[in-house]
């Protein structure tokens, strides 16, 4: 592509390379690969070998360890080496998201083939490139476009399905400051169900959602087993936690359902430790099984699995009545629940000492529209004046043609004993119903200490032909709620999509948005930036209150184009803890990127990596140094 960089004299050029070599406000710190390399090392499928060994592992990041009281990375009052990374690496696509207790939020779980994939992304992403979307989905990366049902590509849903018959290999590793993390669900001791067969080896994928002290969390997929010549799961998903390197499980607290207690899922999102040393674990559990009551109204295209099999809704069915035929039976492999909020006290040896549900006061299938099925969920916890707030979204019915609907809420245990929770719909979020249904659905990601909220809101109708995903800030103690949209600032341009991740109690958010307008793409996926809003009334270093940014933007040295700084896009911010450090995920160009501007372009293969971001002591705002559009040049 033309270089349009030197816009300058050639004086002017060093000069200014002179006076800015040391500014920006963050510095970039890589994540260990280790985890990936040992992902990337694991053996795959014969038929999509080569593809695998030249693919580099995408790195994904989810949290960050919290931050000592008082410290604070602006002034140099930190230890920004002991702000461990939580993530995961994961090789090729998913297919259906390791943490969405319903892929993609979708609460009628239909998506489960590649029409249920395609139907998604039209319905939901507006993109003109489904087709293409879909089938990378599902058949994996890099598929082949000529034989699609060999098993030529990475990941993928069909690869999940196709288990039953081919076995599997991991294609996910939950990693803890870049280096895998045991999740137990690997060791054949974690399983009490009979009739599983013989555990096979490297075949859980798994995420690590969080750190809090000496305790790690996340979600794991079940091993796989060999049960006379098929391959079973125990289930779809299943919470852990680590500490010290010992793993432990959070089993399935609903009590008397010896089915859903065993193939239902629980997942562990958020978590803060409490005075007394232990670790409050929040996320959700199933509390019932759907199918029973017909919820797939479609079943999954089992010629799209192509393994020889059918789907016999009859037998799907008798799942949960014939457990001696559980894992054996290939239909039970599709078993589906309805999920509630749900939490874990563990102690120090990992111990559940208590665990229950946030409250659910819905049916698990709407009585009138019964392929709709109850999905709650608790995302985030922290400490709001000596007292555990979770958020998340609970399933509201609106009695209408709509039915049930995943709303933003957030939940506080009634007594000390956590016995009881009440459930509180976060103003502003109330989903409408009827031919002017105004969201999809909305939910909550996260809380800070002064009981502010962010979270996302998915639209239902198209706006200048995208879909947007709008973010929204709550603020409790005046009960109102925002959006973050061009009122704010220009980044958040009208129909732009984002998600806020994360907020620090100093008010600081994090998240991704889209950094492309319409009139820049082609109906395929914008690409994404990540940025932080000062939400608060107080600057956090050189960043005024009110102000927002690219992490782009505060990651630029101006130094030159092979700099470390200009070899990092930054696509996603994942968290923030109260020093001012915060986990991302960006695109990594060896070498550096061909200029310092917004579309700058690699001359290699990109990767997709972890970093961590730590806030340059004393920095001022002379030290931040926006990207300028390449027609503009830099």
């Amino acid at each position: 592509m033309p270089h349009k960089m030197l816009k300058l004299s050639t004086l002017a050029i060093l000069v200014a390379g002179a006076s800015q070599a040391s500014a920006a406000v963050y510095t970039i710190e890589p994540v260990s690969t280790a985890g990936a390399d040992q992902l990337a090392a694991q053996a795959y499928f014969s038929s999509a070998q080569a593809n695998a060994d030249s693919t580099p592992v995408s790195m994904f990041t989810t949290g960050i360890k919290p931050s000592a009281e008082g410290e604070n990375c602006f002034t140099g009052n930190c230890n920004a080496g002991s702000y461990d990374v939580a993530g995961t690496a994961r090789r090729g696509t998913q297919g259906a998201p390791l943490s969405d207790a319903v892929a993609f939020n979708q609460n009628r779980q239909f998506v489960n083939d590649l029409s249920g994939l395609y139907n998604y992304c039209r319905d939901d992403l507006g993109y003109k490139t489904c087709n293409v979307w879909a089938r990378s989905e599902y058949f994996g990366y890099g598929y082949n476009v000529d034989d699609e049902q060999s098993g030529q590509g990475l990941g993928g849903l069909q690869h999940i399905q196709q288990t039953w018959k081919n076995n599997y290999h991991s294609n996910a590793v939950a990693l803890d400051n870049g280096e895998a993390v045991d999740s137990k669900a690997d060791k054949a001791t974690a399983y009490t169900e009979s009739g599983l067969g013989t555990i096979q080896e490297n075949t859980t994928d798994a995420t690590l959602e969080g750190i809090a002290g000496n305790y790690s969390f996340g979600t794991s997929s079940s091993a796989v087993f060999n049960n006379n010549g098929v391959y079973p799961r125990a289930f779809a998903k299943r919470g852990f936690v680590n500490i010290d390197g010992t793993p432990a499980a959070l089993l399935n607290p609903v009590s008397g359902d010896a089915f859903v207690k065993n193939m239902g899922q629980t997942m562990a999102n958020g978590a803060v430790e409490t005075t007394d040393g232990n670790l409050l674990v929040v996320g959700s559990s199933s509390f019932a099984q759907t199918f029973t009551q017909d919820v797939y109204s479609r079943d999954p295209n089992t010629d799209n699995i192509n393994i020889g099999l059918g789907f016999n809704k009859d037998t799907f069915k008798q799942c949960a009545t014939n457990p001696s035929n559980l894992y054996s039976t290939f239909e039970c492999q599709f078993s589906s629940f309805a999920n509630e909020a749900a939490f874990w006290l563990v102690d120090a040896s990992g111990n559940v000492v208590k665990s229950g549900a946030m409250g659910s006061n819905l049916a698990a299938v709407d009585k009138d529209h019964k392929n709709v099925s109850a999905q709650a969920s608790a995302n985030a916890v922290t400490i709001v004046n000596g007292s555990p707030v979770a958020v998340g979204y609970i399933s509201r019915d609106t009695n209408s043609s709509d039915s049930y609907v995943m709303e933003a809420a957030f939940f506080k245990p009634t007594d000390a004993s956590f016995s009881n929770w009440s459930q509180v719909a976060i103003p502003g979020m109330t989903i409408s119903t009827g031919k002017d249904r105004n969201y999809e659905y909305t939910m909550a990601n996260d809380v800070n200490a002064n009981f502010k909220v962010v979270g996302i809101a998915k639209s239902h109708k198209a706006d200048n032909r995208s879909y947007p995903q709008k973010m929204f800030i709550y603020d409790n103690a005046t009960g109102q709620t925002k959006f973050l949209d061009s009122s704010v600032s220009s980044i958040f341009f009208r129909g732009s999509n984002g998600d806020a991740e994360a907020i620090n109690d100093h008010d600081q958010v994090v998240g991704w948005v889209d950094s492309e307008t319409k009139n820049q793409i082609d109906g395929s996926e914008r690409r994404h930036r990540a940025f932080t809003y000062i939400a608060g009334s107080a600057a956090q270093g050189p960043l005024k209150a009110g102000s927002v940014w690219m992490l782009d933007d505060l990651t630029n040295d101006g130094g030159a184009a092979n700099s470390v700084a200009n070899s990092y896009r930054i696509i996603s911010a994942t968290d923030v803890n109260n020093a001012g450090v915060i986990s991302a995920t960006a695109n990594y160009c060896a070498g550096g990127y061909q200029n310092l501007t917004k579309e700058a372009q690699c001359s290699v293969t990109e990767k997709q990596v972890a970093i961590k971001l730590v806030p340059k002591a004393n920095a001022t705002d002379k030290d931040i140094i926006v990207r300028k559009a390449e027609e503009d040049g830099q």
